[in-house]
């Protein structure tokens, strides 16, 4: 199928071709006017010996009105219908690039949307698991672990990290911030490590109930091997009940990088334009924290011009287009005010 772009700017081309060429013929007939009339005057100072030549200039200067008349007309008529012809291309275009525009920003929503329902999934998490009598155990009494109830609740959180493949690692801090259980031991060596100046433990202590949680802006956490992670937590409570008192938290670490690029390099688009178009997780502070090229991850910053819009696009200087989408949330998970951004060049342009 025929490139639209093309066709324009084949017609914007013969457009400029035909007006510059009705202008070469006009600068020609111009000229070819001045010497019939240089011609007519000279024959009329030869006299007689010149009437043959001034019959020769004065059928040149007939010729070149009729020329002059063709020309004309052409401008008028062609140049005219070539002038709507492009008004009506770039119209065309335009339409074009609005809805390319529209449809990324609906592929952002969807990339968001796609976001907020496996992250919501985390929130429900967190607060069930909060809940499990393995986990209750570790942290009651005296709000102090023994050997024997942590590594049965390490073994308990073990074995939902086999069914729940999507977390790095599950920990259970007791209430001066002293991690005193994890799944995954064998591969993170953070018991008795003190996470209190954390702001999802601090946060997660904080809780009004059991049925509250806290969500944490993706990091690099060094504990566990710089690994990229959404992080969720909430209150421990005396005997699992939502208005029970807090032992300690439990915090879930989504393991971020391979769910998010998933998503991104996910989007429905031709091989065409995947060649011109990266795909983006924006957080509200504006930074990249998911790509399509894997560029910039945790430290570029893109800042959007939103205009206010919770969704849109506009262009670049560059004639790139951004489209985007806030995060709407889902169920009882408002979103972090993260963007899904769709970054495109024009067809040909990359």
């Amino acid at each position: 199928m025929s490139n639209p772009l093309e066709i324009v700017e084949l017609t914007h081309h013969v457009k400029k071709l035909a007006t510059g060429k009705i202008s070469d013929i006009n600068d020609i007939n111009r000229e070819t006017t001045f010497l019939a009339l240089n011609a007519l005057i000279e024959a009329a100072r030869a006299g007689n010996a010149g009437r043959g030549f001034a019959v020769v200039a004065n059928q040149v200067k007939h010729v070149s009105a009729r020329i002059g008349d063709i020309t004309t007309v052409l401008n008028r008529e062609l140049a005219g219908s070539l002038n709507k012809l492009t008004d009506l291309g770039d119209s065309m275009i335009e339409r074009l690039r609005s809805h390319e525009g529209q449809r990324c920003a609906d592929l952002a929503l969807n990339m968001i949307d796609v976001i907020d329902r496996n992250l919501y999934e985390r929130s429900c998490d967190v607060r069930w698991w909060a809940t499990d009598s393995a986990v209750v155990d570790c942290l009651a009494g005296a709000n102090e672990a023994n050997d024997a109830t942590a590594a049965h609740a390490s073994r308990r959180l073990s074995v939902i990290l086999d069914s729940y493949t999507v977390y790095r690692d599950l920990w259970i801090v007791d209430a001066a911030g002293n991690v005193v259980a994890n799944g995954r031991p064998e591969q993170y060596a953070v018991k008795d490590r003190n996470v209190a100046d954390a702001s999802w433990f601090r946060d997660a202590m904080k809780t009004a109930s059991g049925a509250d949680f806290v969500a944490a802006d993706i990091e690099a956490l060094p504990l566990l091997k710089h690994a990229h992670v959404a992080t969720y937590a909430t209150a421990i409570r005396e005997n699992g009940a939502a208005d029970g008192k807090p032992l300690g938290a439990l915090v879930v670490f989504f393991d971020w990088a391979p769910q998010a690029a998933a998503v991104v390099k996910g989007v429905r688009l031709t091989d065409e334009e995947w060649s011109r178009t990266r795909c983006m997780i924006v957080s509200a502070s504006h930074r990249v924290i998911a790509s399509s090229d894997d560029k910039g991850l945790l430290e570029e910053q893109f800042r959007l011009n939103t205009g206010g819009k919770p969704a849109g696009f506009y262009d670049l200087p560059d004639g790139r287009t951004v489209s985007f989408a806030l995060t709407p949330g889902y169920e009882s998970y408002r979103g972090l005010g993260w963007y899904g951004v769709i970054v495109q060049a024009k067809a040909g342009q990359a």
